[in-house]
């Protein structure tokens, strides 16, 4: 669970969270993996896990939600990993997504919470839905990615991602968009459910800083990818 100064937000989640956890009878870890943050979400994070121990606090030392994200990914324990954001999370998602992963083969690497899915419904403020539509799209159309949502709530295998993890070099908003490309390149199954998406609280970066950023972004992500596939492979003697 990245966290960026959500002090107020995060000991909410954490409570609701880890309690609809121990009612379904789940072994679990939770992991906050703070970032940057100049409130007191470091203090509230290391508060409550010094009362539970099934909650382990991650620090980085600047804002980026990708790089936090990554450390999470890599230093969980279980086989099975669920990205959750503060304000972002559904119980009924792991249950669904955890049956996915864990059913008769074959099974997914990757089960992504998707807002543009049949059945999802988003509940955001329209100028969101709007960038998220266009987003879909172009995601579509120049990664031919097979999913319609990559940002958000994800559920995946640690094992076959750890990997990928290690090779994706995109941070902040492009992160999790890098994975799923570069999982479904490297062959492995992403699927997606639909899900809602709710705003609990009002987005941190304006609309206006994040398109233009997320679009170059996009650009340069296709150019190294489009690189990476033009080089020769090195054959094993």
């Amino acid at each position: 669970m990245p966290a960026h100064n959500e002090s107020g937000l995060l000991e909410q989640t954490l409570k609701e969270l880890v309690g609809a956890l121990r009612e379904r009878d789940l072994r679990f870890e939770v992991l906050v993996s703070e970032n940057g943050s100049s409130d007191t979400t470091l203090a509230d994070a290391r508060a409550f896990a010094a009362g539970d121990p099934v909650v382990t606090v991650l620090t980085r030392p600047r804002a980026d939600y990708g790089e936090a994200m990554r450390a999470g990914i890599l230093a969980a324990s279980g086989a099975v990993v669920v990205v959750f954001d503060v304000d972002y999370y559904d119980l009924d998602f792991v249950e669904e997504a955890l049956g996915l992963l864990t059913g008769a083969a074959p099974t997914p690497a990757i089960v992504v919470g998707s807002k543009r899915a049949p059945g999802a419904r988003d509940e955001r403020p329209w100028p969101r839905r709007l960038v998220t539509t266009v987003f879909s799209t172009l995601l579509r159309l120049v990664f031919s990615l097979s999913v319609s949502d990559t940002h958000g709530m994800k559920a995946m295998r640690r094992a076959d991602v750890a990997p990928i993890v290690e090779q994706c070099r995109f941070r902040i908003d492009l992160f999790d968009t890098e994975l799923v490309i570069r999982s479904e390149r490297a062959g492995l199954m992403v699927t997606e459910l639909p899900v809602t998406a709710e705003e609990r609280r009002p987005s941190r970066t304006p609309i206006w800083r994040r398109v233009p950023r997320t679009v170059v972004g996009m650009v340069v992500l296709r150019v190294a990818l489009w690189r990476e596939a033009r080089q020769p492979r090195t054959m094993s003697p």
